[in-house]
């Protein structure tokens, strides 16, 4: 019985894992770029992440269910929340993307970090070291598309993954 369970849930595993593998190594690159290449993130870049740190312990969690023999739906229903939310994030990307392109307007409030005014030392100073990360300008393209369109790619990757796990394993 054990064994059938195992069977049974091995392409919701198999997609689990993939995701696990696919979004810990996105994020990881992410960091990559901003803490060696010091490449750093505007804010809908900064955004676009908390799809990644809600997929990973969600793929994990699925991927351990899934090995254990969980039942069929609540593996399906994760997999679901993945793949919407790896959807989702797809859909923010080429906005972001769009953004950069041009295409439309982009939030306002994409400015460099709040100051603390009340500190020692003078405005102007303060003002100095604020350096503005602007999310309608491109720091890295490779191919003609850049991180936010990357970001887009790999998220609608994860979420194809995700689907995929969902028709196997309704299937069987």
């Amino acid at each position: 019985m054990a064994s059938q369970a195992r069977s049974e849930a091995s392409p919701a595993l198999t997609a689990a894992l993939l995701v696990l593998v696919v979004a810990t190594a996105t994020i990881a690159g992410a960091w990559f770029f901003q803490l060696v290449l010091d490449i750093q993130p505007c804010p809908l870049c900064l955004e676009q992440r908390y799809a990644y740190y809600g997929v990973i312990p969600l793929s994990a969690l699925v991927a351990f269910a899934a090995a254990k023999g969980a039942p069929r739906p609540l593996l399906i229903a994760g997999l679901v929340i993945i793949a919407l939310a790896a959807a989702g994030n797809s859909l923010f990307g080429i906005y972001h993307a769009g953004v950069e392109w041009k295409f439309w307007q982009g939030p306002t409030d994409c400015t460099g970090p709040l100051v603390d005014f009340g500190k020692a030392g003078s405005l102007l100073d303060q003002l100095d070291k604020v350096k503005v990360i602007r999310c309608d300008e491109v720091q890295w393209r490779f191919l003609g598309i850049s991180l936010a369109g990357y970001n887009a790619l790999i998220s609608a990757l994860m979420a194809a993954i995700a689907a995929w796990g969902i028709a196997r394993s309704a299937k069987r």
